[in-house]
């Protein structure tokens, strides 16, 4: 699943847009918040959550790759 932009938080930096390796976002427009065009490119690298100071991305790991823990 792509990466959510909280669009109340974001502040239109682009500072997710410029971290992201996969080039997701590419296509937003300056000065707006940015748009997921690229969904399935997504690598799920969480670069984007990391680099946003705002707090206005959130990471949906998909449950196929989510690690799962199990206590024995």
């Amino acid at each position: 699943m792509p990466p959510f932009i909280h669009e109340n938080s974001c502040k239109k930096c682009f500072r997710c847009v410029e971290a992201c390796q996969s080039d997701v976002f590419f296509g937003s427009a300056k000065g707006e918040v940015p748009q997921v065009f690229y969904p399935d490119e997504c690598w799920h690298c969480n670069a984007c959550v990391i680099e946003c100071p705002h707090g206005a991305m959130e990471l949906r790991i998909p449950l196929d790759i989510e690690p799962v823990y199990q206590e024995k």
